[in-house]
């Protein structure tokens, strides 16, 4: 979703390193909304690529999308391989199954004169990158047409599939449940850490200054209603001022 345009010399002693000097152009995607906000993912692929940056390279561009890896139609690669054309630079990714898990797309992009790197695979070539593009889409169906048919068994020995359904939680289903939660919290927290940040810099620096703030605002409540200053404080905990 977001691009961000800068010029930044990562290089420090580059004598013997794999990685060419040149100018790069980052692509991070993620494949749910949720990971896309709350960064969940995306920090994993910018510090991937910025780790191998700093043995030489000048990253001019970074891209993130937030899109499933089945589609082609993706308007932030897009700008990023424009980019890298603008600016004579290599399209640098994390790892090679974020273009996609589909050979026709890998083909298509490997046909737009761009030259391209995948920081887990360094040594790809134009076949292995073909080969491996192949592999993971195949991998991908056989996953979905495994899941498909391990619900249709679980269905035909008359398992009640979704949710819980009137039976106690197992402890696994208490920790999915947990997990679910956690990354709901992070997600408002996300959206939220703009606004409290802006109140603290016109002088909200208690946590019921900051919930007034927010009250004044129109902003409701994690759950609804009003901010207390304990909810203000669970929200802070979850972001940076």
């Amino acid at each position: 979703m977001a691009v961000s345009f800068y010029r930044t010399n990562v290089a420090h002693n580059v004598t013997g390193s794999a990685m060419q000097q040149g100018r790069y152009v980052a692509y991070y995607r993620v494949s749910r909304k949720r990971q896309g906000l709350s960064g969940l993912g995306l920090a994993a692929q910018r510090k991937t690529v910025f780790d191998r940056l700093c043995d030489g390279g000048e990253l001019v561009a970074e891209y993130t999308e937030v899109e499933s890896g089945r589609r082609t139609d993706r308007p932030r690669l897009a700008e990023a391989l424009s980019a890298c054309r603008l600016h004579r630079a290599i399209l640098i990714i994390a790892k090679l199954d974020r273009l996609a898990r589909n050979v026709a797309f890998v083909s298509a992009l490997m046909e737009a004169g761009v030259e391209f790197s995948a920081c887990d695979f360094p040594q790809a070539n134009r076949l292995t990158i073909h080969i491996l593009a192949a592999v993971a889409e195949h991998e991908a169906k056989m996953i979905s047409e495994r899941t498909k048919a391990a619900l249709a068994a679980a269905k035909a020995r008359g398992t009640v599939l979704g949710g819980f359904r009137g039976r106690a939680g197992t402890c696994t289903d208490l920790a999915k449940a947990r997990a679910i939660r956690a990354a709901k919290a992070d997600c408002r927290a996300f959206d939220l850490a703009p606004t409290i940040r802006q109140l603290w810099s016109e002088g909200a620096r208690s946590l019921r200054a900051i919930a007034d703030g927010l009250n004044s605002k129109g902003i409701t409540a994690c759950r609804g209603g009003a901010w207390s200053a304990a909810q203000v404080r669970n929200v802070q905990k979850r972001i940076v001022l």
